[in-house]
């Protein structure tokens, strides 16, 4: 269901400039349905797939160099339950832990100088249109739940490393967003009964134009792409490269000075004949302190 990943990520202002110095931390509910679309070998069809899935997020901004930094780190605890036939016959599987977390390096390089609170208002309204770049490198430990005898894991078993670049140009109350990325896999030893998955690279490309309304609401549309990674088991390829399109609506309506809430609906289909089509709804709290 790697589209429905994609989806979490599937993020606005993920380039906005914060002030330094600051910490957030969030908590999230994703509920995510869909069909899944397995290779034909598998003799698995009709399958359905359901994941509720609470992530705890933590970030702290700070100065890099004069520059805006960020690290933060995504801990996501899933339920997933996959029903579908097996053989010609009714079967389900539920899987239930911890999914493999997520931690991120970024900095601002370009039009994002390091602010503290009243600074960062200052340079803010003298500085209406305003573009910022930035890069960052996340990466996927695989410490979530994983056995190696089942097709079906929450966890991967593999670290993903995932270089980004983005930019977002601001024109008073609009932002106009993209981001780049490219996902490389480590290889999976102990895929399925003792085979080996290997990964090529895959590459996204989202882009998200929010408003900014009165008293902190904002409001974006998000749309992105999920292109190549195909898979090889044991040296076989399985021709099962991602041709995957997504679009996201998402709204923030703050609560308090530091205190917000985050709603989502993402959806995502596959062009091709093995991945998944799927729904996501999401809801998040955030908290600056």
């Amino acid at each position: 269901m790697h589209n429905s990943s994609f989806a979490q990520e599937l993020e606005p202002r993920r380039w906005a400039h914060v002030p330094v110095d600051a910490n957030y931390f969030g908590v999230g509910y994703v509920r995510t349905d869909g069909e899944v679309l397995f290779d034909p070998v598998l003799q698995i069809e009709d399958a359905k797939v359901s994941v509720n899935t609470v992530i705890a997020t933590y970030l702290r901004s700070f100065d890099w160099s004069g520059k805006t930094a960020r690290f933060d780190i995504r801990v996501p605890y899933q339920k997933a339950t996959w029903k579908g036939l097996l053989d010609g016959s009714p079967a389900k599987a539920v899987r239930q832990g911890l999914a493999d977390p997520r931690v991120r390096l970024s900095m601002n390089f370009i039009g994002a100088p390091a602010l503290k609170g009243k600074e960062l208002q200052r340079y803010r309204t003298s500085h209406t249109t305003n573009t910022v770049v930035g890069a960052a490198l996340a990466v996927t430990l695989p410490l979530g739940e994983y056995k190696e005898d089942k097709l079906l894991n929450l966890g991967q078993n593999r670290f993903i490393i995932r270089p980004q670049l983005g930019a977002v140009h601001t024109r008073g109350p609009w932002s106009f967003e993209l981001t780049g990325s490219a996902f490389f896999y480590t290889d999976n030893n102990e895929f399925w009964n003792g085979n080996t998955r290997e990964q090529d690279p895959l590459f996204t490309l989202q882009a998200h134009i929010t408003r900014n309304f009165r008293h902190g609401i904002w409001g974006a549309v998000s749309a992105g792409a999920v292109r190549a990674g195909e898979s090889t088991i044991n040296g076989e390829k399985k021709d099962d490269t991602k041709n995957d399109f997504l679009y996201a609506l998402s709204t923030g309506l703050p609560l308090s000075r530091t205190s917000s809430i985050k709603i989502a609906y993402a959806r995502g289909r596959t062009h091709k004949n093995v991945g998944s089509d799927a729904d996501n709804i999401a809801v998040g709290y955030i908290r600056a302190f």
